[in-house]
This record gives structure tokens, sequence and C-alpha cells, in this order.
């Protein structure tokens, strides 16, 4: 246990207090017009006052017209810097890290929230999902620079309102992920093509950031170690971004994998996973013989030994929480006070069929209902019904109830 709780230099000397790490979950409690509001200030303040060492935010957005999903935070200039403020001031508390997660959904843009999206090319998502996104246009290299100086000046803004960090969001299939993916991407020039055009937007946004926050400003990336998609992303590639950031100087890389097309971390778990209870754990051991960066795997950590065997096996320096923090705000504190038990929930389930069809929906809803009691001062409720999840994301938002959320 002595482990979880050691600090973690990052590699421009910032130090982490222990080793858990608040994994961004989609919170969605932005304003109408998409501005932050009083929930976010308590449910971050929760989180630092339960101990954890670095929590990220769910993603907030560079462009008000470019939106992942209702009630998203966007970050474009300093209207909302006083409220951003007040946000950071309260999820640093009790000496805790806070990083923005700075994201553009490119494709993945719901139709009902943005009226025109647009991608690394014009091609459309697949599947079941095509109906709830519109195809996007190509973006043209004007487009391309003015994107990644906004990714560099909501850095800037989350430095000057007090957040300590910023974590850049390449997975799951938004916009950076997109550009990096041969499958999304099909450009023909300096943005496509080869692996090193295809990174170059990544590259681009970090060096933007890090021109505009500086060198001992913390900048981390969520990536994804593969699309687990025919012709998309592959892991050999992910590896190649990842020794490149590395040699960058980034702070800490975050793994994960898939995207809306291919989620990764929906559904039966493997073999592999139950056992070592950590998604991705057997790509971060591939990763550690390549960078001494700082690592971080999300999902499917919920014992104190699996937590422990992953930081002493070396492959991770952090271990990625996200759900689990959901139910239990102050898990590190129980962990450290040695009356932490691991949460068994059946599946989330309303008993009608049709409606269980889109489990992987209700359920993040569910997490998300959870969230929205803690943001309003309330305790999670481990019991909470998914038929009372309905009625309130249904009393909330109507019809956007039904759009497609993050995990």
């Amino acid at each position: 246990m002595n482990k979880l709780y050691q600090t973690l230099t990052l590699p421009n000397g910032s130090v982490v207090k222990n080793r858990f790490f608040k994994s961004a979950m989609s919170e969605a409690f932005g304003t109408i017009d998409h501005r932050p509001t009083t929930k976010l200030i308590t449910l971050y303040e929760s989180w630092a006052e339960g101990g954890v060492g670095l929590s990220v935010t769910g993603n907030v957005m560079i462009d008000r017209r470019a939106l992942g999903e209702p009630g998203n935070v966007v970050v474009e200039d300093e209207r909302d810097l006083e409220m951003l403020a007040k946000w950071a001031k309260a999820g640093t508390k009790n000496n805790t890290a806070l990083w923005m997660q700075i994201n553009h959904p490119g494709k993945q843009a719901p139709k009902m929230v943005t009226k025109e999206s647009v991608a690394p090319s014009a091609i459309p998502l697949s599947g079941s999902l095509k109906k709830l996104f519109n195809p996007p246009r190509e973006l043209n290299h004007l487009e391309i620079k003015d994107l990644i100086t906004r990714f560099g000046k909501t850095a800037k803004i989350a430095k000057a309102a007090g957040f300590t960090g910023v974590q850049i969001h390449a997975a799951h299939g938004y916009l950076i992920s997109q550009f990096l993916s041969p499958y999304h991407n099909k450009r023909n020039d300096d943005w496509g093509g080869s692996l090193q055009n295809r990174m170059r937007f990544v590259l681009e946004v970090y060096n933007e950031m890090r021109t505009q926050v500086g060198a001992d400003f913390p900048i981390g990336i969520k990536l994804n170690s593969a699309d687990f998609q025919r012709g998309g992303f592959t892991e050999e590639e992910s590896m190649e971004v990842v020794q490149t950031l590395a040699e960058s100087k980034i702070d800490l890389i975050e793994i994960s994998g898939g995207n809306y097309e291919k989620p990764a971390m929906i559904g039966p778990e493997k073999e592999s996973t139950k056992k070592r209870e950590a998604y991705f754990l057997a790509y971060a051991e591939k990763v550690r013989k390549l960078i001494d960066t700082p690592l971080v795997v999300t999902g499917g950590f919920r014992t104190v030994s699996g937590m422990n065997e992953a930081i002493d096996s070396g492959s991770v320096d952090m271990v990625g929480i996200a759900r689990p923090f959901a139910l239990m705000p102050d898990l590190p504190n129980q962990i450290l006070k040695g009356t932490y038990e691991p949460v068994s929930l059946d599946r989330i389930s309303t008993g009608v069929s049709w409606i269980d069809r889109n489990a992987p929906m209700l359920e993040t809803s569910w997490y998300a209902h959870q969230l929205e009691r803690i943001g309003r001062g309330l305790s999670p409720k481990q019991n909470l019904s998914a038929w009372s999840t309905l009625v309130h994301f249904f009393t909330q938002q109507g019809i956007h109830a039904f759009q497609k959320r993050r995990a």
C-alpha cells in the first residue's frame, strides 16, 4: 500500500502527492451556453478532499461550434476566468493536482448539438452511429492552424485560472485521434499519409501549448494504444507516437484505446483484464521498455492488491480510476484508513429488454447521475435505480438524454 502514497516527480519537476489518478469522466455540467457551473466546483472539491493525487476534468472544448455532447464546457477566451478560478481553487485543495482535459470532437459531434462537423477527411462515422452524426467536412490548412492555436490558448487560460496542468485528449476517436488514424485520415498533404505526417497535428498542438504555458507547466496526453479498427491506428504506430512525445518532454501519458465505432472498455472484459484488473497493462509493459515518461492506465482497477501490483511492476507510475470515484469520492482516503471495499454492482438494468439493449448508454448515464448528485452536494447512491436515472435525464435534457455520452 505504501507505494500508492509515494510522491511522483514529473519530467518538468512538478510533484504529484500520490499515485491515484482520477481519470476524466463526462460531467456535462456546463450551462446552455457552455459555461462552467457551481456543480463542477462542488464535485472537484469532493475529489480533492477525498485524497486523490491527480484529478483530470471531463473534456473541455476549444470551440463553441464543435461540441462532443450537451453540457460541454467551452474555453476559447477569458470570459469565464473568474468561475474557472473558483473551479481550480476547489479542485486543488489538499495539495491535489488538477488538470484540464482539452479536446475537439472532430466528427464525433452529435448533430443535435453541432450543425457542421469537421475532420481531417470527409469520412462519416460507420454503422449504427451514422444517424446520430452529420457527415464531416474536410478541414483546410488555415482551419487546422487555427485549431492548433485554440488548443494552446485554452491551455494558457487554464494555467491563468489556477489549474496545475492540462491533458491533451488524443484518444477515443476525437479530432486528434482522427488525424492519427489512417482509416479516418485520407489526406495527401503534410497532415496525412505517412505516420510522420499524421502525427504532425498532435505534435504541433503540444508544441503550441508548450509555447503558451512555458516549460514548467505540466502537459499530459491521453492516447490510444490502438483503434481496434481494421485499417486504423495500430499498436506499432501508437508506440512510435509515444516515443516521439517522450522525446518532446511530455510530462505524463495516459493509455487508452478504441473509439465510438469500436469502444474498448464497453462490454465483456477479457480474462487477462479480469486477472490483472487493468485494461492496456500489457501495452504499458511494452512501452515501458521504450521510454521513461510517467505512464497511467485507466480502467479495471478495483482491489488494493491490483493497484499495488500495477505500481510494483514498474509498468505504470499511477493507477487510473474513473467510475469507482463516482461512487466513492474519498476512495484514496478509504484505502489509507483501511476501510475500502470494492463495490460489486449488478448490471444496470430497467428490466425492459428494448431499453436494456442500449445498456452502454444507460450504464454511462447512471454513473453520470452519481456525479450530478455529488455536484449538488449529495452522496452517491449505489442502489440508485436505472429508472430513476432515465427520468432524471429526460427531465433535464429531453431527447438529448439519449445522445452518445463518453464513458
